[in-house]
């Protein structure tokens, strides 16, 4: 429900790329990925509305039927989930699970520990801390890192998530990254960060957007998660967009997995939250998700 659901899917969509050369982000190509995220927050607002399907897997009886029974489904959101804009590609893909004898609660309890995030979610984050915490927003810092195929992607960014609660079982969660940096020689005695927008074109920009409702016996999790990322030389598309539409599938596949297990482990009379509240104090229904 943060950046982190991002994370392995946009280390694939941009590692391979990277074989090619370093490549800065271009004007033309931000603009094409902020008109993305804005008609992806209008398609949540409409969600929102009161009379329209809520969940993604209420699409289809049979989606909703595999997660019920345990199974995580994931899917693209446009084409194969990639698309091309001038200069780079936007992924964008939705994955689903369902969590027994989750509550709300035992949900927001682990994706606001932001602290523990390097041990949830390992080995692909390497450190997490959390920076602030509301009970509006939270920001936070993350370290990944993942190997693809000869390339060994790491990235350090700062994130910044916020909560809508439409009502005591159902909510959203918004999250960007408001700085990303490449580490360049990532373990190495030498390794540096790079300016934001530029070196190799793994990522440029993050955003996830996560949907909850707790029902009876547990509580269903959805997670949208967009990238931007550089684009793929034409001679090299017909190898590379298989490889990274197949592994962003895994990839996704494993952050729900890894959050639903963190889930079932929190205990039924947990202490205090070590770092942000678990939820927030009243609802907004009719908040715009972009605020």
């Amino acid at each position: 429900m943060r950046v982190l659901k991002l994370l392995s899917l946009c280390l694939i969509a941009g590692g391979v790329p990277g074989l090619v050369g370093a490549m800065e982000l271009q004007p033309a190509t931000l603009k094409a990925w902020e008109e993305y995220v804005r008609g992806a927050e209008s398609r949540i607002q409409t969600r929102a509305d009161t009379g329209r399907t809520f969940l993604w897997i209420d699409e289809f009886p049979e989606r909703r039927a595999r997660v019920l029974h345990g199974e995580i489904v994931v899917a693209p959101m446009i084409g194969k989930g990639i698309q091309s804009v001038e200069n780079g590609l936007i992924h964008d893909w939705i994955g689903a699970a369902f969590i027994p004898n989750a509550t709300v609660e035992s949900l927001y309890r682990v994706l606001h520990d932001y602290n523990g995030y390097k041990e949830i979610y390992r080995p692909v984050v390497t450190d997490s801390k959390t920076l602030a915490c509301s009970d509006q927003s939270q920001e936070f810092a993350m370290t990944w890192q993942r190997k693809v195929l000869f390339v060994n992607a790491a990235m350090e960014g700062q994130y910044l998530g916020h909560d809508i609660v439409l009502d005591a079982r159902r909510g959203y969660n918004v999250a960007d990254a408001t700085k990303l940096q490449e580490i360049e020689g990532y373990g190495r005695a030498n390794q540096r960060l790079l300016p934001p927008d530029t070196g190799k074109g793994f990522i440029w920009r993050m955003h996830s957007i996560a949907r909850y409702q707790e029902t009876t016996g547990g509580v269903y999790l959805e997670l949208e998660v967009m990238a931007l990322t550089r684009d793929i030389p034409a001679s090299l598309a017909w190898l590379v967009n298989p490889v990274v539409n197949h592994l962003s599938m895994n990839s996704l596949t494993t952050t729900l997995r890894q959050t639903r297990q963190a889930v079932t482990q929190v205990p039924a009379n947990p202490g205090p939250v070590a770092t942000c509240p678990p939820r927030r104090p009243h609802t907004e229904a009719t908040s715009s998700v972009g605020e």
